[in-house]
């Protein structure tokens, strides 16, 4: 499945580096997160239309993390 990258991030945290990928392909778009490890990798893909659920429940469980300090 041939995509086109049109954006990306790098987020360095410790030992792992994660990759943000904002992919289009004949079916749409998608986001393309991919924690690297050591040379060790995993991916999740997340479609574009549901980014602001997505990110909103980031939101929500960052506030629960910081009200916990």
């Amino acid at each position: 499945m041939e995509s086109d990258l049109l954006h990306t991030e790098k987020i360095l945290a410790d030992r792992k580096i994660f990759f943000l990928d904002l992919k289009q392909n004949a079916r749409g778009m998608v986001v393309k997160i991919t924690e690297d490890v050591g040379g060790n990798r995993d991916t999740i893909m997340v479609p574009a239309e549901i980014l602001g659920d997505f990110i909103a429940a980031l939101t929500d469980i960052k506030a629960t993390a910081d009200d916990q300090d």
